[in-house]
């Protein structure tokens, strides 16, 4: 299990960097061939726009395995720390199931553009530009219904310690 999450992280980080790369190449060619040559390629400003889509989700994904995802916390400062563990696993449950839902309607997307045949940019379908959606949600979700359980190991673990303790 612990190979298959290595080469996850991997994918995703090498994905960062080859649409990060694309990104500069081709935002600079485009920049230059309208600058020096009063010309440019047509489907470029929309790949980009869907290459940003991809880079912003699946940088979303790695914040997320990190645990290092935009959120507000202003209630840890308020509980303690294992009463903080056990509203943890209640956000990380809300946002698993949000984002499961996402990617369950995100496929149906997918699949509705697949069966209609939707084209898309520079030739490539529709739907291989927008499975990134469904994908990186469900891992997301996936991965916030994982950290849930671990946060609520963690409250119940020190519950049972503190209960030994007063004993």
């Amino acid at each position: 299990m612990q190979n298959w999450i290595k080469r996850l992280h991997l994918v995703e980080d090498t994905l960062l960097v080859v649409l990060l790369s694309a990104m500069l190449v081709l935002a600079g060619l485009q920049i230059l061939l309208r600058n020096l040559f009063d010309s440019g390629l047509l489907w470029v400003d929309p790949l980009l726009r869907v290459l940003v889509l991809w880079l912003g989700l699946i940088g979303a994904t790695v914040a997320t395995r990190d645990n290092k995802h935009i959120r507000i916390d202003l209630l840890s400062r308020f509980f303690a720390r294992n009463t903080h563990r056990l509203i943890q696993a209640g956000v990380g449950q809300v946002s698993a199931w949000t984002c499961l839902v996402i990617a369950w309607y995100g496929m149906s997307w997918v699949r509705m553009d697949y069966l209609d045949g939707f084209a898309g940019v520079a030739g490539i379908p529709a739907w291989m530009l927008e499975i990134i959606v469904p994908l990186s949600f469900g891992l997301i979700g996936l991965r916030y219904l994982w950290m849930s359980v671990g946060w609520l190991r963690l409250y119940f673990r020190h519950r049972a310690v503190e209960r030994r303790r007063r004993t």
